[in-house]
């Protein structure tokens, strides 16, 4: 195995050498979305270990080369062009955040390098590019989820608040869209900055428009968790919905458990692993997934991490199925992946669909005493 591992200069670890294939990965290990990118990168490095325990694919090793481009658009960008350029990797996996998932696949389109996001925009794969695909269910999607839980509650005035960063402003204009559809008036609209250390101004402007009955904040990172403190702070008894973008233990952590008392949003089978039927088909990939991540790392799987797990297991079965590391092969190989189950649904791409989940792969969950309990 060959794990590269660059921030600002470069590690090498060169074992014995056997034929490889070269994947490419540019995450954000470090800075405002490290806890997204830390969990993804601990989760490639695994399962690149163990898969070329095995013998690698076809008697072919792995070798990963991965930068940390600290969430950080343009170093996205020259780490993809280094990846494709310089290294030439085959595919590449990654693209924690929006912003930089948009800045490699501006990158790994024009070479025509197959590219596995990690990020939730729906514009990664809204319209289909030839050779972009994304493991995480759409922001479009979590709207989706969130209102017809609203709708089962009698739900249908609603007051929104937002990032406005990447991820938070895509899914806010998402919300927006499908809104009508499930009959949900949004009568109050607030949005607030990444950075910003309190958000009782927008949420007592909510809190006072009169006829709202719930409350949605579409964002992700440390933003939400103020949030939810300070709906907390307020006493707001409105039904609180965050979004898959905070769907972690460390949001409960970060949040406080008294505060994400009763929080509702769409997530994953991982978090609630423990309660999912036996008979499930993802039970067994998402049992594996957790007893491997945990053991290795000694900290709780998340979401995240399941994110690329996913794609490097839609690579890698892509590869092994194509019978070549040729990148416009693989890519194919991809797109022709059927029932392909996963810790985040089961996946069935075709050339329409590049996303390769329904609404159904969305568990809906609330927290409760500090865990992740399963809406029935």
């Amino acid at each position: 195995m060959k794990t590269v591992l660059f921030t600002t200069a470069l590690v090498a670890l060169a074992f014995p050498a056997m034929a490889e294939i070269k994947i490419g990965a540019s995450l954000s290990s470090t800075g405002p979305a490290a806890f997204l990118g830390d969990p993804e990168l601990k989760t490639l490095e695994m399962l690149v270990e163990e898969l070329n325990a095995k013998g690698g694919i076809n008697g072919e090793e792995i070798s990963l080369i991965a930068y940390d481009d600290n969430g950080d658009p343009n170093k996205a960008r020259t780490f993809a062009t280094r990846l494709v350029e310089d290294d030439e990797v085959v595919a590449i996996i990654g693209g924690t955040t929006t912003g930089t998932t948009m800045s490699i696949l501006a990158v790994t389109e024009e070479a025509e390098i197959p590219f596995i996001s990690l990020a939730g925009a729906i514009d990664i794969i809204d319209p289909v590019k030839p050779y972009t695909f994304k493991t995480p269910h759409t922001d479009r999607m979590a709207c989706q989820k969130i209102f017809e839980d609203m709708q089962k509650a009698g739900i249908s005035k609603i007051g929104m608040i937002a990032g406005t960063d990447g991820f938070g402003a895509s899914m806010q204009a998402q919300c927006n869209a499908a809104a009508p559809t499930y009959g949900i008036e949004i009568l109050a609209e607030e949005t607030y900055d990444p950075k910003d250390a309190d958000m009782t101004a927008q949420l007592t402007k909510i809190k006072s428009t009169e006829g709202v009955q719930a409350i949605l904040n579409p964002g992700f990172g440390q933003g939400p968790s103020i949030v939810t403190r300070n709906y907390k702070q307020l006493a707001i008894e409105l039904p609180f919905y965050q979004s898959h973008g905070v769907a972690s233990d460390g949001f409960i952590e970060l949040a406080g458990a008294d505060a994400a008392e009763g929080v509702r949003l769409p997530g994953t089978a991982l978090l609630v692993a423990d309660l999912l039927a036996a008979d499930d088909p993802q039970k067994p990939v998402v049992d594996g997934y957790k007893a491997m991540f945990e053991a290795k790392t000694g900290t709780p799987v998340g979401t995240f991490g399941g994110y690329a797990h996913d794609a490097f297991l839609i690579m890698t079965d892509a590869i092994a199925r194509a019978g070549s590391a040729e990148p416009a092969a693989i890519r194919d190989a991809i797109e022709a992946t059927s029932g392909l189950a996963g810790t985040t649904g089961i996946y069935s791409f075709t050339p329409e669909d590049h996303l390769g989940l329904d609404l159904s792969a969305f568990r809906m969950l609330e927290i409760r005493d500090g865990k992740w309990t399963l809406v029935q």
